[in-house]
Formats: C-alpha cells, structure tokens, sequence
C-alpha cells in the first residue's frame, strides 16, 4: 500500500507523491515560546515525529519545526514578569525542547526561530507591496486579501464567515476587514528592527512563510499543525507566499490534528485545565505520554481523563512484557539450528506482521491500528512456545515499535520501577499474594479492598496472564 495522506485542502485522502524523492520537505509550526509547553502542544509535536519516522523510512526527509520567539504574547510576559524577551524565549525554548525529548520526540533536521529571519521578511514585504499585495498604512504593512482570488480555499469556508469565528483586528487604516498584518510599528520598550516602514516587528503568519522560502524553497510537500492553525494562520501563510512567488503552489498537502479535550471539555486557562507536560510527567513515563496521545487518530479530538495515562502505562507493560518473555526465552532456551524452511517461515512471519502494521501507518497515520498491530504482535509472542518464533515476532515488535517511537528501552529499564531491593518490596508482594488468594476465594471486597490500599500507596498492579505485576506511580502517599 502507498502513503495516503488527509490534505486538508482537497478534504481528501490522496496517495503521497513527492515533488522529488530525495529531498521530501515538510515544516510544522512550533511553539510561541513564553510558557511551558501543555499537552495540546505536544499533540502535533508526536504526530509529525511519527509523520517524519515514516517518511524517513521511504525517502529523504528535510523537516523543519519552527521557533516563534517573536509575538504580542512574549511581549506580555516581559510586562508581567519584568524580564526582557531574549531571557524568557530562551527558557521556554530549551523548557519546550527538554519535554519534547522527555516524549521522545527527535528534533528536526532544522529548526528555524523566527528573529534569525528578519531580513528575509523584509524581503518578502517588499516584493508583495511592489506587486500590489500589500500596502502601507499608519506605520503599518498589511496583506490586501482581495489581491489574492485564491484567499479561503484552504479552510473552505465563505470569507464572512471566517472573520466571524476569527479574531480579526479592527482599524480604520484597513481597506479590508480581513487584510492583515505583516509589519507593525514597536514602541521603545518593545522588540523592534528597523525596516523600509520603520521600527517594527513582524507579523505572526509571515514568519512561517519567510522561513520556509529560506530553508525548504518555495513550494513543499507537506505543512502540518494543529486544526486551530488553518484559519488564519495557515490561510495567511498560503496566500503570501502564492503571492510572493508568482502564484506558484505553496504546500502540496496541508495536515492538521484535531483538539486535544480535558474530561470531555475544550482546554483552556479560563476553565483552569490546562495540563502541562512536565506535570505530567511527574505522573507517568514519558513513553506512557506519547502512547496515550497517539491513541486516537491524529484528526479526530482526543478526549484526555484521569484514566489516560494510567491506561498507557499499563498497554506499554503489555507490550514490555511480551519483549521481556522473547528475551527470556531466548536466552534461556538452547536455540537449535533451523533449516532454511524453518528461517523463511519466520521471516514472512515477522514480515507478515509488519506489513499490517505498516498498512496502518500509511492509512493517513492511522496509529490506533497501528497500535493494534503492536498488540496483536505481543499476543503471538505470548501464545508462542518457540523461542525462535518469539524471537522474531519481537523484532517485528521492535521494528514496529521504532516508526511510532515506542518500545526504545529494554524491558529491564521500563519494569525499573518494580524495584526488588525496594524495603517495602516483601510487604507488597506478601499483599498482592493476598489479594489473589482472595480472588480465588471469590472474596472479590476484600480483593478490592487490597488493590485500593495498594494504590493509595502509590503501588499500581497489573493482571496479566503471566500473573500480576506491579510498580511505584507518583501521587501516592
């Protein structure tokens, strides 16, 4: 099966074809650095590494994520906090970095920030006013959408439409409602570079389309972000850079990922949920992290719960579990000699295996299924009683494993927590001995009863069919 991917222009899936093979260049926009990144940011961070993986594993890839160190929202920080702009971008940059790692998001083969690119923005100013794009009013340079016939086919929608859900800056120096933004004035305390229109700062959508022009030319395969960004960020984007370049196509297939809710509702600062990466990685593996956000498809909404992360953690021990019993078998079993039958047996079993997984990823990264897969993969293994089979069943599992960017560690490391020197370790499974004796008496209250204890304690068990495990979580007492 060839990749397909959802280009949200068309609203269609189409199959993947590059603009050329051996250099394949998709940028996703990144993060506004004046806070700590929130799990909704994170959720285009794994997509696209997962998107990137994949690509990869076919072609070439140049992929950039960008850096926007320049906005209105870094400027009120430095008013709140009294710090300057270089000192709060350079925080949250490496802060925003640091958690990505911590999910195992690899970085991108560039990495662009926004003020390293002034000079390109002016260019790219310049050219659109001379080309009757653009004008300047009052200090300022914006974007004349009527110039540009094209401007709504992105997000599909009637022009008044977008500007009623949108939040359109009203000024009396606009010859159109919508037009927007690509350089404006800074007062003394702001940041500011002086330009052709004077001292100033850009406009957020045109930094995206002047980074992408220097690093990945002026038409590319992919864009990616979250669903938020298609209007007006990424309408923007595409209808300066079309106009900068003569008309020539901006983005080959524009990918976005769909919301991320809190226990059913929108997050947001106004409703107090807004669940930072770092918190929550106080709380569970970063792997659990990125397994939990790659459990729905990545244009669908995912619904986080006070369930989600411990319902990762636990399908990753699953699959740590099954590695662990490969491992153990065959280290343990005297591995025979098998004829080449027997190797071309295992070999399509192996290859069987990835073939489904991969069907799945290049469904429009469909990673539920693909995810499915893992788990069918960890069922074979424990089913198996060959250890030459199992053995190949978890490299399958491990290959597989390596395009979501999971299952990088050895069983040993992820059942680190299950600590046998622990001091309370005796008390825990002299506990757990209980509870399945309970079990097995049916006495399912005091079962419970136990199991609660257990939790209270920060002690998380597991029942599997190789019995039950279990291993310290934060948040207990």
């Amino acid at each position: 099966m060839s990749l397909q991917l959802h280009d949200t222009r068309s609203g269609e899936k189409r199959v993947f074809k590059p603009i050329d093979p051996e250099r394949v260049t998709m940028y996703v926009c990144g993060p506004t650095v004046y806070n700590y990144a929130h799990i909704g940011n994170a959720r285009p961070a794994v997509v696209f590494d997962v998107l990137s993986r994949l690509l990869r594993h076919h072609y070439t890839l140049v992929y950039a994520r960008n850096i926007t160190d320049v906005d209105d929202k870094i400027n009120q920080a430095c008013i709140d906090t009294g710090r300057d702009s270089e000192d709060i971008t350079g925080e949250f940059t490496e802060a925003y970095l640091e958690d990505m790692r911590a999910l195992g998001v690899a970085p991108p083969d560039i990495s662009p920030r926004a003020t390293d690119h002034i000079a390109e923005m002016c260019t790219m100013i310049e050219g659109l006013i001379a080309d009757g794009h653009a004008y300047e009013a009052e200090g300022h340079v914006l974007f004349s959408i009527e110039s540009f016939d094209a401007y709504g086919e992105l997000s599909g929608r009637d022009l008044r439409e977008m500007i009623a859900g949108a939040r359109v800056e009203v000024a009396p120096y606009k010859r159109h409602a919508a037009d927007f933004v690509l350089w404006k004035p800074s007062t003394p305390e702001l940041p500011g570079w002086n330009s052709p229109w004077g001292r100033g700062r850009p406009g957020w959508h045109l930094e995206c389309s002047a980074m992408i022009e220097k690093h990945l030319g002026k038409t590319i395969d992919i864009h990616g972000g979250g669903q938020d960004l298609v209007f007006p960020h990424h309408e923007n984007e595409r209808a300066q850079s079309m106009c900068a370049h003569g008309g020539a196509p901006f983005v080959n297939y524009w990918l976005h990922n769909g919301f991320l809710n809190m226990n059913a509702s929108k997050m947001s600062k106004s409703l107090g949920n807004v669940m930072l990466v770092r918190e929550l990685l106080e709380q569970a593996d970063g792997e659990a992290i990125r397994l939990a956000l790659l459990s729905a498809h990545y244009r669908q909404p995912l619904d986080w719960t006070d369930a989600t992360l411990p319902d990762a953690t636990r399908k990753l021990d699953r699959l740590y579990a099954a590695l662990k019993k490969a491992d153990e078998a065959a280290a343990s079993a005297a591995l025979v000699d098998i004829d080449s039958t027997q190797a071309d047996q295992l070999a399509e079993l192996k290859q069987q295996h990835l073939r489904a997984f991969m069907a799945a990823l290049e469904d429009d990264i469909n990673t539920p299924k693909a995810l499915a897969e893992l788990f069918a993969m960890a069922r074979a293994i424990n089913r198996s009683e060959s250890p030459a089979e199992q053995l190949a069943l978890a490299r399958a599992l491990r290959e597989a494993g390596a395009l979501t960017g999971l299952l990088g560690k050895a069983p040993e490391a992820w059942f680190a927590t299950v600590v046998s020197h622990d001091d309370a370790a005796d008390d825990i499974e002299a506990a757990i001995a209980q509870r399945t004796a309970a079990k097995q008496a049916k006495d399912f209250a005091t079962a419970d009863r136990i199991r609660d204890e257990l939790a209270a304690a920060g002690v998380q068990i597991s029942d599997g069919p190789d019995g039950t495990t279990w291993r310290r979580v934060a948040g207990g007492s």
